[in-house]
């Protein structure tokens, strides 16, 4: 299949509001040449990434919107606008190549349309740009109500922040301290001529300077390192894990965080790992064989404690909890287009469920680290401030960390340019049972 078409099926499935890229995509993948796969995945990528300004350029260049049974052509003419505008694909071949695949849609009368508004990109999205430009939705390529979220939440930060979701981001490695210490690892990447620096804030990361396939690292087929952001290497030891102690992962998928946590205190009692759905659990189970390490893994709905929990209290819970993930924008750019308004306080409703949920699992003493990939206030600081109010056995702790920026309760992370992505941790500690 044309990489083209295989990148507007895709992302024709997100337009609809039917899929994730991440569901989407790799369907679309195993029909494409292998040497296709990566353009294919950029072509993806990459329009999602810029979906925004694409659209305002083609709504300025249609006569009139594509009708809802037309998503494929639109998907089409925004892949083939990326291609015109951010690779160095040439024009003929943008243009020419895109345009053919309409006969593949089965959409002939698409052909012509797509060549006038492609040719017209062509020659006049500089100065059409220029006119957009003056929307900072067009200038940030963020949603309107996201971009508006983001400058009401961060006034100082919004532009940098919405400048970071739309770079490419880095290619973090998390070292198994189990093997290696991260020196030492880092001199294995020297020798193999892979350049690399550590990380600020995370003991085991290390930021390489190009992405590269994992294969050609170094140990990784040994368990020496795994791949995972900086931001969320901090989990592990902001736990304060120590040996003999029961760790709860809730919400685990894929299981970085469960494989970390048993990487960096090799004596715990146990760790048990739950996610919603067994096929999410899947992925868990990979990491875990691939760096000998075990878990007992539970598929069930966290906040229905009846239906997994053995009822031996845990000293130690991390709740990743479900979340908007606008703070890891830039490796899912399609929650540009599938994320909506709505959806944000349904989120802080169930992230809120599954906080009391957990809590009646710790024991007193026992310490919940709550986090989320989101750099929304509602879905982090404000989620922590009503459970407070709520929860009388609750106290909060400093968290032992100088990364992101100190909240009204927890910290907040915002994505980075070559650094970490957008996070949010808070850490509780149960200092009574509840009544009753």
């Amino acid at each position: 299949m044309n990489p083209r078409l295989a990148a507007a099926k895709a992302l024709a499935a997100v337009l609809n509001g039917k899929a994730s890229l991440n569901s989407s995509l790799p369907t679309q993948l195993d029909k494409v040449e292998d040497r296709d796969r990566g353009f294919t995945q950029d072509l993806a990528f990459g329009t999602a990434r810029w979906q925004p300004r694409l659209s305002a350029l083609a709504a300025k260049l249609l006569q009139k919107p594509f009708k809802a049974t037309d998503a494929d052509v639109e998907a089409l003419l925004l892949v083939g606008l990326y291609q015109l505008l951010y690779t160095r694909v040439p024009a003929h071949a943008a243009i020419g190549e895109t345009v053919g695949c309409a006969d593949k849609l089965k959409k002939p009368w698409a052909k012509a349309l797509l060549n006038a508004v492609l040719r017209n990109a062509q020659r006049e999205s500089e100065t059409i740009f220029a006119e957009l430009e003056r929307d900072p939705v067009v200038r940030t390529a963020h949603p309107r109500w996201l971009q508006k979220s983001l400058k009401a939440f961060w006034p100082e930060q919004w532009e940098a922040i919405c400048a970071a979701n739309n770079a490419h981001p880095p290619m973090i490695l998390r070292v198994n301290r189990r093997h290696h210490t991260r020196d030492a690892y880092l001199g294995l990447l020297t020798d193999a001529g892979i350049a690399a620096t550590p990380c600020v804030h995370s003991r085991d990361g290390i930021v390489l300077e190009a992405a590269t396939d994992v294969r050609s690292l170094p140990g990784f087929a040994e368990g020496w390192i795994s791949v995972q952001d900086e931001a969320a290497q901090l989990a592990a030891d902001l736990l304060d894990l120590a040996p003999g102690q029961r760790v709860l992962d809730a919400c685990c998928a894929p299981g970085g965080k469960t494989c970390h946590i048993l990487e960096a205190e090799p004596e715990l009692a146990g760790v048990v790992a739950v996610d919603l759905e067994a096929k999410r659990l899947v992925r868990v189970r990979e990491n875990l064989e691939r760096l000998k390490l075990s878990a007992e893994l539970i598929a069930a709905d966290g906040r229905d404690t009846q239906a997994w929990w053995d009822g031996k209290p845990f000293q130690r819970i991390l709740l990743d909890a479900p979340c908007s993930a606008t703070g890891v924008i830039r490796r899912h750019p399609d929650i540009k287009l599938t994320r909506q308004p709505d959806d944000i306080a349904a989120l802080a409703l169930l992230q809120g469920e599954l906080l009391d949920a957990m809590w009646s699992t710790l024991e007193v003493g026992g310490i919940l680290l709550y986090a989320t990939c989101s750099t929304l206030p509602t879905e982090n600081t404000e989620v922590i401030e009503a459970f407070l109010a709520r929860t009388p056995g609750a106290r909060e702790l400093d968290l032992a960390t100088a990364a992101g920026i100190k909240q009204p309760h927890g910290r907040q992370l915002l994505a980075q340019e070559g650094g970490h992505d957008g996070f949010y941790y808070a850490k509780l500690i149960k200092i009574a049972a509840a009544r009753g």
